[in-house]
């Protein structure tokens, strides 16, 4: 039997391609959430802003998955992994062999240890559940008039940010770093989107340190900073990152360093547990771990994990990609930006579509594109096949850089 911890996009993916693979093995998904398998980048925006049904959330339903013969337990967890007698506890108190294991355990939203940061209208988003406690404290907040406050200026933050105020709800981003997006965007694209914000009607507030959360009746109704400022709330959103879920594989004594280790295809050092999607971090050839958290890693981890357990190599060697929406703006992203020294603009940033390539020492690293989808599906093929801009083609409007790839 092949069981799967976690029926996330990476757990469907393995479960799937293990069948399209000719895995003739029964196959287990468990999921410790009580909803069958939805996707969750609509969380932050469309399903939190009530504009799609529970049918358009879900992934797979259970009679889809049981067509290819793939048995879905939800609402059951693992507890503990015993790699000597090839078995998984549950939650529930049963055990179940496996002759493959796949960990796709996900994340966990970060807390803050803050006074009154347990308040129960402190929230962090991260499953079904959370996004319909979320809407639920906003539309009281709104009902009573009283703003939302947003600790973490990242992608999450900022897409509730931007749903909340297309709700109409007066919202607040609190962001410890001199700038919105500071680990992923160049300072330039950095800006323009704290520009955006602004335009919407966000108050934003850079270099913040929170001292406390003050509480009445049990509920959180400012957020106290350490310049004497009171921000009054009616709901606090944390957005303050996300750690791997690898403890269940480091009490099995698998390896983890902020995620379960794995290479390349997916495998841990036990040949019969591979990993998947958030919860790991990969070993690169040059000793250095990766952790991507996105849909394509998920997928792409996912498959790769099946192929090895049919004994196969299936390495994850894409160009990572990602994306965000925030209003009508869509950003979506190819390739790792870290370490970039310089930059082009392909494009106009007064308008509304544009890109941003990323250059370390004259070569490409990665590219950033504002509701310029073509530039963005370029970028990828272009990396893909190691064909690299120099910075002035990449700000050359008049060239056409998909034509670098004919040979």
């Amino acid at each position: 039997m092949i069981v799967i911890v976690g029926n996330g996009v990476a757990g469907i993916a393995a479960a799937e391609a293990l069948r399209a693979g000719g895995c003739t093995d029964a196959i287990t998904l468990l999921g410790d959430e009580a909803h069958p398998p939805y996707h969750r980048p609509p969380l932050s925006k469309a399903w939190l802003a009530g504009e799609m049904e529970a049918a358009q959330l879900q992934m797979r339903s259970p009679e889809a998955l049981a067509r290819k013969q793939i048995e879905l337990r939800p609402g059951v967890g693992v507890q503990a992994i015993d790699r000597a007698k090839c078995e998984v506890t549950l939650s529930d108190g049963q055990t179940l062999p496996y002759t493959g294991l796949v960990l796709a355990t996900g994340s966990t939203p970060r807390r803050l240890s803050l006074p009154g940061g347990d308040a129960p209208n402190v929230l962090a988003l991260r499953s079904r559940d959370d996004a319909e406690a979320i809407a639920a404290s906003m539309a009281q907040a709104a009902a009573q008039g009283l703003p939302l406050v947003v600790i973490g200026g990242g992608f999450i933050g900022l897409e509730v940010a931007a749903t909340a105020r297309k709700k109409g709800l007066p919202v607040t981003v609190l962001e410890a770093a001199p700038r919105l997006l500071g680990r992923v965007l160049a300072p330039v694209l950095s800006d323009w989107y704290a520009a955006l914000h602004t335009r919407h009607g966000v108050e934003l507030v850079l270099n913040a340190q929170i001292s406390a959360i003050e509480t009445t009746a049990g509920q959180a109704s400012a957020v106290l900073l350490a310049d004497g400022r009171r921000l009054p709330c009616g709901l606090v959103l944390l957005g303050v990152g996300v750690t791997a879920n690898d403890a269940l594989a480091r009490a099995a004594g698998l390896e983890t360093d902020r995620g379960i280790v794995v290479d390349a295809c997916s495998r841990t050092a036990d040949p019969r547990i591979v990993a998947a999607g958030d919860c790991t971090a990969r070993r690169l050839p040059d000793g250095s771990l990766l952790r991507l958290e996105s849909v394509q890693n998920a997928t792409e981890q996912g498959r790769s994990a099946a192929a090895a357990l049919l004994g196969q190599a299936r390495p994850f060697t894409a160009t990572p990609w990602f994306w965000s929406d925030q209003y009508d703006c869509k950003l979506q992203m190819a390739g790792l930006s870290a370490g970039a020294d310089e930059w082009a603009v392909r494009g106009d940033m007064a308008g509304t579509s544009f890109s941003v390539y990323h250059f370390r020492s004259g070569r490409l690293l990665a590219v950033d594109s504002v509701n310029a989808a073509k530039d963005h599906l370029t970028a990828r093929k272009l990396m893909d096949a190691g064909v690299l801009p120099t910075p002035a083609q990449a700000a050359d409007v008049d060239l056409d850089l998909a034509a670098l790839l004919k040979p």
